[in-house]
């Protein structure tokens, strides 16, 4: 498999038939994570694998919180794990709604 299966939903902005899916798996994952459908997150799971996503998960740059919660509860992470995580808990003023 060349590259996983995955909608348009979480990719609305790119041409997808341009990412190099092992050159940029963390830009994927994160997209995926943070946007996608749970089909394409199976997608996911079946092209990287759960050590390649819970090593990419944990260094993206931003995620969601309740994607974060599901990250811990699907590869055993603790919330310490991820680097959005502290930086959200280091600079509360940047999340505020």
């Amino acid at each position: 498999m060349d590259k996983p299966l995955l909608s348009k939903q979480a990719f609305w902005d790119v041409n997808m038939d341009n990412i190099d899916y092992k050159k940029h798996a963390r830009y994927v994952i994160e997209k995926v994570i943070d946007r996608g459908s749970f089909e394409d997150f199976i997608a996911l799971r079946k092209y990287y694998g759960d050590n390649k996503i819970k090593k990419e998960i944990v260094n993206v740059n931003w995620i969601g919180d309740k994607e974060i919660y599901f990250c811990c509860a699907i590869f055993s992470l603790e919330l310490k794990d991820f680097k959005c995580y502290i930086k959200k808990q280091l600079n509360p003023e940047l999340w505020v709604y």
